[in-house]
């Protein structure tokens, strides 16, 4: 029996709204550690002397130890699904937040904290909200993707101001233990009541006797995927956008005051650029569902090159500040979304787990390396300029890199079997 024609966005839409709310939110959580830091770069540096390359190197040691893991983790959404995976991994997430108010001053310590949230961290990462999406929703893959990797975004806009006033009002250590609870029981709390996807879909078939097997999801085996060029090229322009503004995220408050700007109006402004890559999701997704994906995500990456040019000295200005951090917000808040959109369709959904897997071990790479970079070249050359000055190039090859993708793959069409 062949599988019936794909339903309509609204169809779609109608039926697993509340899985999309679900992963929204369990996806700005695992957000919060990024975007919160560097509100916490000050009062640690004030306290224990640590220099901001120390500091960041928290997330780039979470960021290198999702390497490894990350592809086996990818296994385990396909033969289990997200849910039986998020659950668990929202509880032990935020004890691991929670716990970096424990710090004494000790950098191997606090490596160590890091390193437990890397691991803790794993059942919550963008593989496994993009996976449960991505294996119900078709026709409007695009636009459910934006939603729910718009959870970044919404990190984006309130981490920097919560933090800032959770800081001032109780402490650094209270601020990471509030942060945990007052994020990571709502998103619990929705995952255990909405979080099912294809493969729970599938238990329950099973269960009730409508069927002995479902659809084999069509798409590249791993070996294919590994040897697919634009699988390849998208995962290069994502590793260059990550280093890039995953490192320009984590210290754009210091960037921010570097360039004038006072640290609460810095955090206001790191608010307006999550508030554009809310936008610049919505908008893509609208776009991706409608025209052809390389242009939409070549053109959206190689415009962070622009506000790479508004910050330089030449051209800094109030308003041009303002103009840079609205347009790195919608291209920067637009890369995940394209990888994995990009991802679905020229590697199927047959292996989408392994294959995102993997691409998120060299999307960790580039989280990885920017932060403690952007540390570094503050540093060492006393000024963030070095690292503006290189966004520039960097953000336009990536963007040529997605324009030169072909036309997606066209799948064969997957067949069910029915019950006895």
């Amino acid at each position: 029996m062949t599988i019936a024609a794909s339903p309509s966005a609204g169809e779609e839409w109608k039926a697993y709204w509340p899985l999309v709310l679900a992963t929204s939110v369990g996806f700005s959580f695992h957000s919060v550690a990024t975007y919160s830091l560097g509100l916490f770069m000050a009062p640690l540096s004030n306290e224990f002397g640590w220099s901001r390359a120390q500091i960041s190197a928290g997330l780039s040691i979470a960021a290198l130890l999702a390497i490894p893991l990350s592809p086996l983790v990818g296994a385990m959404i396909d033969r289990w699904g997200s849910r039986r995976l998020a659950i668990p991994g929202l509880v032990l997430t935020s004890l691991a937040i929670a716990g970096f108010g424990l710090a004494n001053g000790s950098t191997t310590q606090w490596l160590g904290l890091w390193t437990l949230y890397a691991l803790l961290s794993l059942g919550i990462k963008s593989t496994m909200w993009t996976a449960a999406v991505s294996s119900v929703f078709s026709t409007s893959r695009g636009m459910a993707l934006a939603v729910t990797l718009s959870g970044t975004a919404v990190a984006q806009i309130l981490s920097p101001p919560i933090t800032h006033w959770l800081i001032d009002s109780y402490g650094w250590r209270a601020a990471f233990a509030w942060l945990a609870v007052g994020w990571g029981v709502p998103a619990l709390v929705l995952c255990v009541l909405f979080l099912y996807d294809a493969h729970d879909q599938r238990r329950e078939a099973v269960k009730a006797g409508k069927a002995t097997e479902m659809p084999a999801l069509p798409g590249l085996s791993v070996p294919e995927a590994l040897r697919s060029l634009p699988l390849w090229q998208v995962a290069g322009a994502t590793l260059i956008m990550m280093i890039l503004t995953i490192g320009f995220i984590v210290h754009q408050v210091p960037i921010l005051t570097e360039a004038g700007v006072s640290r609460q109006s810095a955090s206001w402004l790191a608010s307006l650029a999550g508030v554009a890559g809310i936008i610049g999701k919505l908008v893509t997704g609208f776009l991706l569902d409608r025209f052809r994906a390389n242009w939409i995500g070549g053109i959206t990456m190689g415009m962070a090159a622009m506000s790479f040019v508004l910050l330089l000295e030449a051209f800094r200005s109030p308003s041009t500040i303002i103009a840079a951090m609205v347009v790195i917000g919608y291209s920067s808040g637009c890369k995940l979304q394209i990888c994995a959109y990009l991802t679905s369709r020229y590697g199927g959904m047959k292996n989408f787990g392994k294959i995102f897997g993997v691409m998120s071990s060299l999307i960790a790479v580039g989280a990885g390396v920017g932060p403690i970079l952007a540390g570094a070249v503050h540093d060492l050359a006393g000024s963030y300029t070095p690292l503006v000055i290189a966004g520039i190039p960097l953000s336009l090859i990536a963007g040529l890199l997605l324009l030169g993708l072909g036309a997606y793959p066209k799948w064969d069409t997957a067949t069910v079997k029915p019950a006895a």
